[in-house]
């Protein structure tokens, strides 16, 4: 028996530990009024941290696949501009580009918008824009994009390039154009390569995205830190907020795991029928 088959059939003791404890706290938020009032007010911003999260990786992977097209291009142009995109944007952190988007970059944007549609906003079709038009939440969510994108593209980046050559040129002498190649050899096989990594990094998007509390977005975070803040039940609060967050962490952590073992046994399958 192979290392990796032992480890599939070993007993997971850690995952058993932290179902009971995930059960054990339950059972203490059910019991404890005020754990139930805590819950409710927290759980109330989920549906804003849900949203943030999918709607920033999903713009995010597509930039992010755009971004390694454009690294492996035969444009030189292409290639450096991808790559001054990637180094920059993965040198700043998450926390500083939130402030940046919501405070430089958006009055930027605004001003930029004003003045292209100053003709339109003469004749009155169109009302000038206010910086508040551009709603925090949108802020946080174009900022999460433009920081994931950098290094959701080096995800692809792997994804594409581990593609055998063979079936590409294969495929060229078959008379496929150079789309066609792309969409039927190419992003096949380099999704299946990449999905795991993306599903680990769509674990961590959840976490940073209690970093739009800053910003005053209601999410989990800035509520637990709301209410905490007015009932100095510091304790109490925060631990409801490690909770909510370890229940949907851990649960697509597993899920990404689930899936990694499914894809493995599908490798393994394709190699034998080899």
């Amino acid at each position: 028996m192979t290392p990796t088959e032992t480890r599939r059939r070993e007993l997971p003791f850690w995952l058993i530990a932290a179902i009971l404890l995930a059960i054990a706290f339950g059972l203490v938020i059910g019991a404890d009024a005020s754990y139930r009032v805590i819950f409710r007010a927290v759980a109330s911003g989920i549906w804003v941290t849900v949203f943030v999260t999918v709607i920033a990786y999903a713009f995010a992977c597509l930039i992010g696949l755009g971004i390694a097209s454009a690294g492996l291009s035969r444009h030189r142009l292409l290639r450096e501009v991808a790559t001054f995109y990637v180094e920059i944007i993965r040198g700043v952190p998450v926390l500083v580009l939130l402030f940046y988007m919501a405070f430089v970059a958006a009055p930027v944007m605004v001003a930029a918008w004003n003045l292209v549609t100053a003709p339109l906003q003469a004749v009155g079709l169109i009302e000038p824009a206010s910086i508040r038009d551009f709603d925090l939440l949108w802020r946080a969510v174009v900022a999460l994009v433009i920081s994931y994108s950098a290094f959701l593209s080096e995800i692809f980046r792997a994804g594409l390039q581990s593609v055998d050559r063979g079936q590409i040129e294969a495929a060229k002498a078959l008379g496929l154009s150079r789309f066609k190649v792309f969409r039927l050899i190419v992003l096949p096989q380099a999704f299946r390569t990449v999905l795991p990594p993306l599903g680990n990094d769509f674990v961590a998007m959840i976490k940073d995205s209690s970093l739009v509390s800053v910003l005053g977005v209601q999410d989990v975070t800035q509520l637990g830190k709301v209410y905490s803040s007015g009932t100095f039940l510091f304790f109490e609060t925060y631990n409801v907020v490690a909770y909510v967050y370890l229940l949907m962490t851990v649960s697509l952590s597993l899920a990404v795991r689930g899936l990694e073992r499914r894809l493995q046994r599908h490798r393994d399958f394709i190699g034998d029928r080899r």
